[in-house]
């Protein structure tokens, strides 16, 4: 695989988001498509939409996710938090932040075109 592909009304702007979270740099010098080059290898392109809809989460009845984006946010709450901290304060809003008490792993948010993405405690055990 070469790269995921996310639709959108303003390739840059997601890109730079990204890169923010993620520690990167969008590469490209037009604003229809926008690369991000991932430090851990792998890689995320931002292609311009004309009349992009984002996604209504967690609806599958229309319009619903086609796919989403996990991220490990450490292996512990607190790292979770001050991911949460970190991606909310970039534009990033909670879409399903219940983690019933510790049980369930990640929590859900969209990014600032609508696509859902999550941040997942990864325990290393």
């Amino acid at each position: 695989m070469r790269s995921v592909v996310l639709d959108c009304p303003d390739p840059r702007a997601l890109a730079e988001f990204y890169a923010r979270v993620l520690g990167s740099t969008p590469q490209g010098e037009d604003d229809e498509w926008v690369v991000l080059d991932v430090p851990d290898g792998y890689r995320i392109a931002f292609q311009r939409s004309p009349g992009f809809v984002p996604p209504e989460w967690p609806r599958a009845d229309r319009n619903g996710q086609q796919f989403h984006l996990d991220f490990d946010a450490g292996s512990t709450w607190e790292a979770i938090d001050a991911a949460q901290e970190k991606v909310l304060a970039l534009g990033a809003r909670p879409l399903d932040l219940d983690d019933e008490g510790g049980k369930r792993d990640w929590r859900v948010y969209a990014d600032p075109a609508g696509h859902p993405f999550c941040l997942c405690r990864i325990d290393p055990a």
